[in-house]
């Protein structure tokens, strides 16, 4: 993972974030506080305009200044939660680099153990964690075992898909949607739809570029 790879990340995830708005903004109109999308779509337009700046840095430097902008850049609960992601990524990958995938899901799992922490949340209460837990256990299990690079992201593309449609069937117990008990039952949670498709979109790029 270099730095031009996560700038080009960057420019697709805000594409496919763009080209679902409809989608992502009636999730967050039947259970969430109706600013999910607008919050997003910010965090992404963020860094696409720090591009020229992170452009000659190396990458957990990037990721240490895309975590430090989001923080005081995207609004809601997203800021401190995404922020906290990117810069638990960023000291990851000072320590241990992501030259190579094991080192790219270790730097992933700290990220995802960061918005755990900060959002006191876990698997199973209808968040983003529904999605990126197991796919961050997913990552970490694989490469350790030494499976085949396009064989990991098309399983992480599966396992993202499932937790998103897992909360289909959850009581929330975090954010606006927990006010509404059983009512949130049917509905897929926004934040675990924007995890997916931001999974899908990186993975589905990284396998471009084998």
């Amino acid at each position: 993972m270099d730095t031009a790879f996560i700038l080009e990340a960057a420019q697709a995830v805000n594409q496919a974030i763009l080209s679902h708005e409809a989608d992502i903004e009636s999730l967050d109109r039947e259970i969430g506080d109706g600013d999910h999308f607008i919050n997003i779509k910010r965090g992404c337009a963020t860094i696409l305009d720090m591009q020229g700046e992170l452009a000659p840095l190396p990458p957990d430097v990037v990721l240490q200044k895309i975590g430090m902008k989001l923080l005081s850049t995207i609004g809601g609960a997203s800021g401190p939660l995404i922020g906290s992601f990117f810069i638990a990524m960023a000291k990851s990958v000072k320590e241990h680099g992501a030259d190579q995938l094991p080192q790219i899901a270790t730097a992933f799992a700290a990220g995802v153990d960061a918005i755990r922490q900060r959002g006191k949340a876990d698997v199973g209460e209808k968040t983003m964690l529904d999605v990126l837990i197991p796919v961050s256990q997913t990552f970490t299990r694989l490469t350790a075992e030494h499976v085949a690079r396009g064989e990991i992201l098309a399983t992480l593309q599966g396992v993202a898909e499932q937790g998103m449609l897992s909360t289909r069937d959850m009581i929330a117990t975090k954010g606006r949607a927990a006010f509404l008990g059983e009512r949130a039952i049917g509905h897929i949670d926004p934040g675990a739809r924007t995890s997916q498709l931001v999974i899908h979109t990186i993975c589905d790029l990284a396998t471009r570029r084998n």
